[in-house]
């Protein structure tokens, strides 16, 4: 791992146990491992600084990120442009609420809008609100356009889905993790296999107002459904007057090498969630896209953000917005897939037993006999790479999408090492 050139860590204000300031990473750790809530396990790692793919921890080591805050940093850290549309704002204005409006809203939603073909925005803050304002807006659809008696409203979503943690949310969810003992449980979801249109055309009754789903389920692993199934959902939702939710949080803003994951396959979704990514890794921002016949059953008083849409939020969104409306990034990674495909499926026999990849956004299948996915990522740390497991032997990679062809070499080479060093000990 190679020593930082950047300047020495500044010690904080904040003083350790012991009285003396915390400066290595055991102290912050320790620090953190008291004061803080336990709801992650993080690596041992504690980032002080960060440009583009690259963070450096309180001691100095620096290490290339490849998972970009679960696609938040799509553009890297600290991005120069991103930087820039927060400082000029933060000259300017940060906070208005919705009591009034602000000159930096309607330009925001206006480029996303075109960005994703949609009518209309709704801005939130984070991608569970997305979530949930996009299924209050399917609930309000159904009953004021759909005709759906009140009480009744049906939505269907897949399992193994993650949208996000809040109570409503963890109600359709499978993992015990997220789901066990926070009831009692938000009524009106069913799910079905992912990736099974049988199951969701038997699933549909009259009173089903919307389908949620990820275009790929990446807290499961970056799971790609097999080719046809968006566009034959799609079909199905049309068919019997159904709303098509597509969860765009992780998959989209250029993820995948296309602006939206949906676009791959050529669909577009009724109702789309956005967030991570829009926000720069800056600000949290998230918004929900749909057409004026399904957005404007949302009036005054019935959903709202004091932070949503906010000057400062809408700033950096618009900066975001108009980086990917140049299709620059979307075309690098898909250029890179082919680089990054090719040299995980080789890794595939040699402690890998499968790899998923879609543009700049890869899950990795780890012998269980071998090692855990946990241990995986450690050692890639130790290699100078940052990356997150998850499921057991499954580890996920999602650079920046402003990574290099020798820097996404760098990160298979250092997973190949992983596995190398767990077969010689096995």
């Amino acid at each position: 791992m190679s020593s930082s050139t950047q300047a020495p860590y500044a010690e904080p204000m904040t003083t350790h146990t012991d009285g003396a300031a915390p400066t290595t990473n055991a102290d912050f750790i320790q620090l953190e491992d008291k004061v803080a809530a336990h709801n992650y396990a993080p690596l041992p790692v504690v980032v002080a600084q960060a440009e583009g793919v690259w963070v450096t921890d309180v001691e100095g080591n620096r290490y290339l990120d490849a998972l970009a805050g679960y696609s938040a940093l799509n553009f890297g850290h600290r991005h120069p442009g991103l930087v820039e549309a927060a400082k000029a704002q933060l000259d300017r204005s940060t906070l208005t609420s919705r009591a009034f409006h602000n000159d930096q809203l309607g330009p925001f939603c206006e480029a996303l809008a075109k960005l994703v073909g949609k009518d209309m925005i709704l801005p939130m803050n984070t991608g569970a609100e997305a979530v949930e304002t996009a299924l209050k807006l399917a609930r309000k659809w159904g009953y004021q356009v759909k005709g759906v008696a009140e009480g009744r409203a049906h939505i269907i979503v897949m399992d193994g889905n993650f949208h996000g943690r809040t109570t409503t949310i963890i109600s359709f969810s499978d993992d015990p993790d997220a789901r066990d003992d926070y009831g009692p449980y938000t009524p009106g979801f069913e799910s079905v296999p992912y990736g099974d249109l049988a199951a969701i055309e038997n699933a549909i009754t009259d009173d089903t107002v919307a389908v949620l789903v990820e275009p790929i389920q990446g807290e499961q692993g970056v799971q790609i459904p097999k080719e046809g199934f968006l566009p034959g959902l799609r079909e199905l939702c049309t068919e019997k007057n159904v709303l098509m939710i597509a969860d765009e949080i992780q998959s989209g803003l250029g993820r995948t090498g296309t602006t939206l994951a949906c676009e791959y396959e050529g669909v577009e979704a009724d109702i789309y969630t956005l967030g991570k990514a829009l926000g720069g890794g800056i600000v949290p921002v998230s918004a929900v896209a749909a057409d004026a016949d399904v957005m404007n059953v949302i009036t005054p008083g019935t959903h709202g953000s004091t932070f949503g849409g906010n000057p400062l939020a809408a700033a950096v969104g618009l900066a975001v917005v108009n980086m990917l409306a140049t299709g620059e990034h979307q075309a690098h990674a898909a250029e890179l897939e082919t680089v990054f495909r090719d040299g995980l499926e080789a890794l595939v026999g040699q402690g890998a037993v499968a790899v998923r990849v879609r543009g700049l956004w890869a899950g990795i299948d780890i012998d269980p006999e071998l090692m855990s996915g946990k241990e995986a990522c450690k050692g890639l740390a130790k290699r100078g790479v940052l990356a997150k497991d998850t499921h057991g032997s499954t580890i996920r990679l999602a650079p920046p999408l402003v990574i290099t062809r020798e820097e996404l070499t760098q990160v298979v080479d250092a997973l190949g090492e992983v596995l190398a060093e767990a077969r010689n000990k096995a």
